[in-house]
């Protein structure tokens, strides 16, 4: 069964880091795109970071320079470290999925999420 798997999310001071991981298991993709997307209380889930199977990224306008995507193709994981965090990064940071099998199949996944919250 398809699943992505979200950890490292916590409690961090202002000025902290924090790394979070997703483990996508239950198929075999062609070419896909991991990506983090956040949501704080009473907005929009709106993109944080993508990157592709080939390795190209993109990332929000505002974000850039403090937070950084990578991943393991091999254990089809994605990264996110989160550097320099503010109290407005507090959100549900969710990982999603989309991708074509090699069956020629197209999907799109979204994890459970996991709490960011930035507070002294």
């Amino acid at each position: 069964q398809a699943q992505l798997v979200e950890s490292g999310g916590g409690l961090v001071q202002p000025g902290g880091s924090l790394r979070l991981s997703c483990a996508a298991s239950g198929r075999i993709f062609a070419t896909n795109t991991l990506a983090w997307y956040r949501q704080a209380p009473g907005k929009q889930r709106d993109l944080v970071a993508a990157i592709t199977s080939g390795g190209s990224t993109d990332y929000a306008d505002s974000l850039k320079g403090r937070f950084t995507i990578s991943r393991d193709n091999a254990e089809n994981t994605v990264h996110l470290q989160m550097n320099s965090l503010k109290p407005e990064d507090t959100a549900v940071y969710y990982c999603r999925e989309t991708g074509r099998t090699v069956y020629d199949i197209e999907y799109d996944y979204w994890g459970q999420g996991t709490q960011v919250t930035v507070s002294s």
